[in-house]
């Protein structure tokens, strides 16, 4: 026991992470809320960027809307079944505003099952939520299961 206590405290100082806790996830990122302006949309495109270059899992852990759906993206995600992704349009909520241009990016980053899906049931033409667990995101539309 004391072995270990020493281990994880060499760890913590040397700044190394543990296997376990090196995915990088919604819920540690604080990103599950989506973008409220062309800045935030831009961090969001720069994270799917940092892990698909470092190919580390990215785990959609929790609530996940608007922008953070395009997390799906992430060649190494997985989704944990009792995560809650919601879709609609893109574009901005506070003028009331729909941009095509940026739903079609979010709709350009989900699988072609998925893109289908929301296409067909118009989840992308207005501004209101329309939740799809986690677990029919594995099940349904074939992305993997964190583990």
């Amino acid at each position: 026991m004391r072995a270990l206590t020493g281990l994880g405290f060499f760890f913590a100082i040397s700044g190394a992470a543990l296997p376990a806790y090196a995915d990088g996830s919604v819920s540690s990122l604080g990103m599950g809320m989506g973008a409220r302006d062309a800045a935030a949309f831009a961090r969001f495109q720069a994270v799917i960027a940092q892990y698909n270059a470092s190919g580390e899992r990215f785990r959609i852990d929790s609530h996940c809307q608007s922008a953070c759906t395009m997390f799906l993206s992430i060649r190494n995600v997985c989704v944990t079944p009792g995560a809650t992704l919601l879709f609609h349009a893109g574009g901005s909520m506070q003028k009331g505003t729909i941009n095509p241009m940026r739903s079609q990016q979010m709709l350009s980053t989900y699988k072609p099952a998925l893109q289908q899906y929301v296409t067909d049931h118009h989840f992308m033409d207005t501004f209101e939520f329309h939740p799809i667990s986690g677990r029919e995101i594995i099940s349904r539309f074939g992305y993997p299961a964190c583990k």
